[in-house]
């Protein structure tokens, strides 16, 4: 073992410690490894092409996801979780953002 990878391996162990014993706050955020897709569209009421359309997935994702043939990886699980809490407010970004790039690309 490299002594850059026992140092890492040192350290999350120290912090791990600390926030046992409640010495400290997890520095990370703690996004779950499941997250039920189907939930957050129909608690906001939208089909599965709107959603899609709407948050920028495509339909098939969305339709894998809620059969379980395949999950949100990493990033994605982080992106839902806005959308369950604020859609209308991710919507928003989304429009401004997409408002942004064509303003750029026009320059």
């Amino acid at each position: 073992m490299s002594k850059k990878a026992f140092d890492k391996i040192s350290e999350g162990l120290t912090e791990a410690l600390a926030i046992a014993r409640g010495e400290a706050s997890p520095a990370k955020l703690h996004v779950p490894a499941e997250i039920n897709v189907r939930a957050i569209r129909r608690a906001i009421g939208m089909s599965q092409d709107d959603f899609a359309s709407a948050f920028g997935f495509s339909v098939n994702q969305i339709r894998d996801w809620e059969q379980g043939r395949s999950r949100p990886l990493g990033g994605v699980r982080a992106y839902l979780l806005l959308i369950k809490s604020c859609p209308d407010d991710v919507r928003k970004l989304l429009v401004v953002a997409a408002k942004d790039a064509e303003v750029e690309a026009a320059a």
